[in-house]
C-alpha cells in the first residue's frame, strides 16, 4: 500500500473513534503534596458528557479510587517525590473502555496551572504502561493502544510485536496493525495468572525491512477486577476454657482474596452470622472473643459459629464466603461430687482387719476419667486412730471403706463417721465446697482371746543385773469379762533367753546376763514377745521391751595394737593411737592416755582427741619395733596400762620396705622358684637311675671273678651234692614243696617271719638292716662263700626240724640274694659303717673261726679248714666246700 493510503487510513479512523472519546479528556495533570494522606482529593474526570447509565470508573494505581463521580481520591498514603502517573479507566457500556492518563507532580515542580485538564499531547516512542480490564467481556478484538515512532516522518513504517503476550504464553493475545501501530487484544486475560505483560515493539522500513528506531518494551498492565471472592485458611477450630471471663481471646480465622492487593478486592470484612450472644469477633482481623462469663461445658460442650468473610470492605456488592468455627469449651473443677445419699450404714465385726465394709456412690457432672472427675475420700471425723481407710475405685468412682485396724465391741458398739468426697484437682470459679455424709458402722460382738494392757510393756534394768531378780509381771484380761482368771502365760520369742514368764502369774524374772553390747540389743531396747491363753485356748499376744541401762563393765581396747611409723628425714615421726569401748556416756569416751614412766624418755603424748592421741617420738631412734606401754582410762577412770607395738621403719607407699620384699615376688623371683625345683627334680632322677644301675650288677669278690646273675634256672647246680643242705627261708616266697633239704618251719611261722623282715628292711633303712636280720633270719656271705647264721635261730631249726614242710629253696635264695645285693649297693661303708659288736650265742673258747662279722670273710686268706672245727652241726656244709675247694 502507498505511503498516501496508509495515511488517509489513519485519518478515517480518528475521525470514527474521537465520537467514543469525545465525553473524557485524554490527560489529567496535577499538583499535589509530596506526601498525601488517605482521603486527599486529587482531580476529577469530567463525565458530564458520558452519561450515567452503565458508567464505570476505576484506577489503575492501588494506591487511588476514582468515585462515581469522577472524583480521584488518595486510598493509601503514598509519596510523590517525582512525577508520577496511573490510568484512570472509563467505561460507558457503549464501547472499550477509554484511558484517561493522570500525572501527579509534586509541588516542587511547576509544569502547569494547579489541576488543570489538558487534552491529549503527541505520543512519543517511549509511551508510558497502558491497562486493560481483567477478563474484559467480548467482542475481541478490542483496540488498546497506539504506538508510534518520529521515524515514521522520515520513513514509510510498519510496525511488529514480540514476547510474552503475542509469541510467548498467553500465546496471540495482542495484535498490532502493522500500517497504523494501534495494539488490540484479542481475548481475556486473568489477572491473578498475568498481572503484567511486557513485549517488545519494533518498526521497521517498509522498503529496506530495517529498523528505523530503536526497539521498545511495551508494558500493558492487567486491571484488576472483583472477580474472586474470599476464602479461608487455616483452622476453623478453637478451644477455651469454660466460665470464661469477657474480652478473653478465642481464635484467629484468617482468609484471602486473590484479587489485587491493597484495593477494594481484598479488603475483608469478618461477620458472625452465629453465636453473637456468646463470641465476638473483629472485623477486620478476624479475632474471636468471648463475649460473656456464661460458657458452661455442662451446658453444651462445643459451640458453633457461622463466620462470613466479605471483600470490599464489607460492602453489599462485595464477594463473600462463609464457613463455621468450632469452639470447644474445655473442661474445668467447677462442680465437686455429689453424694446420691444422704446417710450411709454398714456393719463390721470386731477383731476384723482389711475387710471393705462399704462402697460410697458419688456424681460428678465435670468431664469422665480427668482430675475433675476423678473422685478422692477423706475421712474427716471418726478415724483419730487410724482404724479406717477409703479407696477409689478407678471403674465406678465409687469410694471403698476399708477397715485397716481391728475394731473393739467392748470399746464401741457404733462407731460413726464422717466422709467427705473430693476431686484430685481443686476447685475452681465456683462458690461451693467439698461435700459431706454421715456413717454409721454397727460392730458385731464375737467372743475374744485374752488381751495384754498395755500392748507393749516397757521395763527399764540395768545390765549385769542379777539373775532371779524379778522384773514385775505382765498380765493379760479376758475382754468380756475383764478378769485374768485361768490365763497362761508363755514365753514365745527370747533370742538371748534373758527372762522367764511365770505361766500362771506373768512373772517376768531375770534369768541370764543382760548385756547392753550384746549384738541382740538395738539401739538399747530388747524385745521379748509372751503369749497369753484362756480356758477356752484362745490367745492373745503381748511385748515386754527391756531398755536396757548401761553399767561400766568395759574398759577402753586399743583398736590396733601395732602400728607402723614411717621415718622422715630430720624430723621425728608420729603415729595415731585409737582406742574403742563398748560401753556408752558416760562410760566412754573421752578416754584419758598416759604413757608409762619407763617410756617417757623415748616418747610423749599430744593432741589428745575423744578416742585417740599421736604417739610422737620424743628421741632419735633406730630401726626396730618397740613396746609403748599406754594407761587408757574412760569417763569413770576405769582402763589399764596396754601396749602398743610401733615398728620404726623406712616407707614406701606407707608400708615397711622390708615388709614388701618378704610378700612381693616378682615374676622373674616366682621363675627362679620354678628353675629351681625343677633342677631338684633332676639331681633325684638321676640319683635313683644310678642307684638302679649299680643294684643290676654286684661282684661276690675280688678273686673269684664272676657276678651274680639273675636266672630262671629252677634246680639245684651241679656243686650241691647233698641232700642234707639246709637252704635257709629269708625275706621272699615260700612253698611247702620238697626239694631235697629238710624242713625248716611251718608256713605260718616262715610267713611271720617274712613279714617281719619286710617291714624291717623298708621301715629301718639299710643302715638297720644287718641288725633286724640276724635277729630272725640268715645270709649268706658273698664274699667267701661261708654261712653265718645266729646262733638261736640254728636251735630253732634243729628244733623245729621234724614238723616243718620243705621250701622252694631257689626261689627263696633268689629273692634273698635281692634284698643281699641291694643292701651291699649301697657301698662298703656302709657295710663296715654296721660292723659293730653284737651279741651271738656262745660258740665256745678258742673258735677257729674267730669274731663273726658282717664283713669277716671278705679280706680272710685262710682256707676252709676251720669249719671242720664247728661241731656236728656244719659237717654237711664243711664237706660240701671242701669238696667244691679241691675241684677247683
Amino acid at each position: 500500500m502507498a505511503p498516501g493510503g496508509v495515511l488517509l487510513l489513519c485519518l478515517v479512523a480518528a475521525v470514527l473513534a474521537r465520537p467514543a472519546q469525545s465525553c473524557t479528556p485524554n490527560s489529567i495533570r496535577a499538583r499535589v503534596p509530596v506526601k498525601i494522606d488517605p482521603g486527599y482529593v486529587i482531580s476529577q474526570v469530567p463525565l458530564d458528557r458520558c452519561g450515567d447509565v452503565g458508567l464505570r470508573l476505576s484506577s489503575s494505581d492501588p494506591h487511588f479510587t476514582v468515585n462515581a463521580d469522577g472524583t480521584i481520591v488518595v486510598d493509601v498514603v503514598s509519596m510523590v517525590t517525582k512525577t508520577r502517573s496511573f490510568g484512570v479507566w472509563v467505561n460507558t457500556g457503549r464501547g472499550p473502555p477509554r484511558r484517561v492518563d493522570v500525572q501527579l507532580i509534586p509541588d516542587s515542580e511547576q509544569s502547569a496551572p494547579w489541576n488543570q485538564v489538558h487534552r491529549r499531547f503527541k505520543r512519543r516512542w517511549s509511551p508510558l504502561p497502558f491497562n486493560i480490564i481483567e477478563n474484559d467481556l467480548p467482542p475481541f478484538p478490542k483496540e488498546v493502544e497506539l504506538i508510534g515512532s518520529d521515524s515514521s516522518v522520515n520513513f514509510s513504517v510498519y510496525y511488529t510485536i514480540h514476547g510474552p503476550g503475542v509469541s510467548e504464553p498467553p500465546m496471540k493475545l495482542f495484535s498490532v496493525v502493522r500500517e497504523t501501530g494501534m495494539v488490540t487484544v484479542n481475548g481475556p486475560v486473568d489477572r491473578e495468572q498475568y498481572p503484567k505483560l511486557v513485549f517488545e515493539a519494533r518498526v521497521m522500513d517498509v522498503v529496506t525491512g530495517r529498523q528505523t528506531d530503536r526497539p521498545l518494551d511495551i508494558t500493558v498492565l492487567v486491571v484488576d477486577v472483583n472477580d474472586n471472592p474470599p476464602t479461608f485458611t487455616g483452622s476453623m477450630n478453637f478451644h477455651i476454657e469454660e466460665q470464661s471471663s469477657p474480652g478473653q481471646e478465642v481464635g484467629v480465622v484468617t482468609a484471602t482474596d486473590r484479587d489485587q492487593q491493597g484495593t477494594l478486592h481484598t479488603m475483608i470484612k469478618f461477620t458472625l452470622l452465629t453465636g453473637n450472644q456468646l463470641f465476638n469477633i473483629h472485623p477486620k482481623t478476624g479475632m474471636i472473643t468471648t463475649k460473656s462469663g456464661t460458657l458452661d461445658r455442662e451446658v453444651q460442650t462445643t459451640i458453633p459459629v457461622v463466620v462470613e468473610i466479605r471483600d470490599m470492605n464489607g460492602g453489599r456488592t462485595g464477594l463473600f464466603n462463609t464457613a463455621t468455627a468450632t469452639v470447644r469449651l474445655v473442661d474445668i473443677n467447677d462442680n465437686p461430687p455429689t453424694f446420691t445419699q444422704t446417710v450411709l450404714k454398714a456393719r463390721v465385726e470386731e477383731n476384723r482387719a482389711d475387710v471393705l465394709v462399704l462402697r460410697i456412690p458419688v456424681e460428678d457432672r465435670d468431664q469422665v476419667n480427668t482430675t475433675n472427675w476423678k473422685a478422692k475420700f477423706v475421712v474427716v471425723q471418726g478415724n483419730e486412730n487410724n482404724n479406717f481407710r477409703v479407696d477409689t475405685d478407678p471403674k465406678t468412682n465409687e469410694g471403698l471403706l476399708y477397715v485397716v485396724k481391728p475394731l473393739d465391741h467392748e470399746k464401741g458398739k457404733v462407731v460413726e463417721l464422717v466422709v467427705s468426697a473430693q476431686n484430685e484437682a481443686p476447685l475452681v470459679k465456683t462458690s461451693t465446697s467439698w461435700n459431706t455424709i454421715p456413717v454409721e458402722l454397727s460392730v458385731g460382738d464375737v467372743d475374744e482371746g485374752p488381751e495384754f494392757f498395755p500392748l507393749n510393756k516397757v521395763i527399764k534394768v540395768r545390765e549385769n543385773t542379777p539373775n532371779g531378780t524379778v522384773l514385775g509381771s505382765y498380765q493379760a484380761l479376758d475382754p468380756e469379762t475383764k478378769s485374768n482368771a485361768g490365763i497362761r502365760y508363755f514365753k514365745m520369742t527370747d533370742p538371748g533367753q534373758w527372762l522367764s514368764v511365770g505361766e500362771t502369774t506373768g512373772e517376768l524374772k531375770v534369768t541370764n546376763t543382760i548385756d547392753l553390747e550384746s549384738p541382740l540389743v538395738t539401739n538399747a531396747m530388747y524385745n521379748i514377745t509372751v503369749k497369753a491363753v484362756d480356758l477356752s485356748s484362745k490367745s492373745g499376744m503381748g511385748m515386754v521391751t527391756l531398755v536396757i541401762e548401761d553399767t561400766n563393765d568395759n574398759v577402753p581396747e586399743l583398736v590396733d595394737k601395732v602400728l607402723v611409723l614411717c621415718e622422715i628425714e630430720d624430723q621425728k615421726g608420729s603415729v595415731t593411737v585409737t582406742a574403742h569401748d563398748a560401753d556408752i556416756l558416760p562410760y566412754s569416751s573421752p578416754f584419758n592416755f598416759q604413757l608409762a614412766e619407763e617410756a617417757q624418755r623415748k616418747w610423749r603424748l599430744r593432741d589428745a582427741q575423744n578416742t585417740s592421741v599421736v604417739l610422737e617420738q620424743a628421741v632419735d631412734m633406730v630401726r626396730g619395733e618397740y613396746k609403748v606401754p599406754l594407761r587408757i582410762t574412760d569417763l569413770q577412770d576405769k582402763g589399764g596400762v596396754q601396749v602398743v607395738t610401733v615398728r620404726v621403719c623406712r616407707c614406701l607407699g606407707g608400708q615397711c620396705v622390708a615388709n614388701r620384699s618378704s610378700v612381693s615376688v616378682g615374676a622373674w623371683g616366682v621363675l627362679a622358684v620354678l628353675l629351681a625345683v625343677a633342677m631338684l627334680l633332676m639331681l633325684c632322677l638321676l640319683f635313683v637311675f644310678v642307684c638302679n644301675s649299680m643294684g643290676e650288677k654286684k661282684y661276690m669278690d675280688e678273686s673269684g671273678g664272676g657276678m651274680l646273675l639273675q636266672s630262671n634256672t629252677e634246680a639245684p647246680g651241679e656243686e650241691v651234692k647233698s641232700s642234707d643242705l639246709l637252704m635257709l627261708p629269708t625275706l621272699g616266697g615260700m612253698d611247702t614243696k620238697d626239694s631235697g633239704g629238710m624242713g625248716l618251719l611251718d608256713q605260718n611261722e616262715n610267713m611271720s617271719h617274712l613279714t617281719m623282715g619286710q617291714q624291717n628292711v623298708h621301715q629301718s633303712g639299710r643302715r638297720d638292716f644287718m641288725t633286724s636280720v640276724q635277729h630272725q633270719n640268715s645270709f649268706y656271705s658273698s664274699g667267701g662263700g661261708h654261712y653265718q647264721g645266729g646262733a638261736n635261730y640254728s636251735d630253732l631249726l634243729y628244733q623245729k626240724q621234724a614238723n616243718l614242710s620243705m621250701l622252694n629253696t631257689w626261689e627263696t635264695n633268689k629273692l634273698y640274694l635281692e634284698e643281699k645285693l641291694d643292701y651291699f649297693g649301697g657301698g662298703l661303708d656302709v657295710c663296715h659303717g654296721h660292723d659293730l659288736t653284737h651279741a651271738y650265742q656262745y660258740e665256745g673258747e678258742g673258735s677257729a673261726a674267730g669274731s663273726v662279722g658282717c664283713c669277716s670273710g671278705i679280706d680272710d686268706s685262710d682256707g676252709l679248714e676251720f669249719l671242720e672245727t664247728l661241731g656236728p652241726k656244719f659237717k654237711t656244709l664243711a664237706s660240701i666246700c671242701l669238696n667244691k675247694q679241691d675241684s677247683e
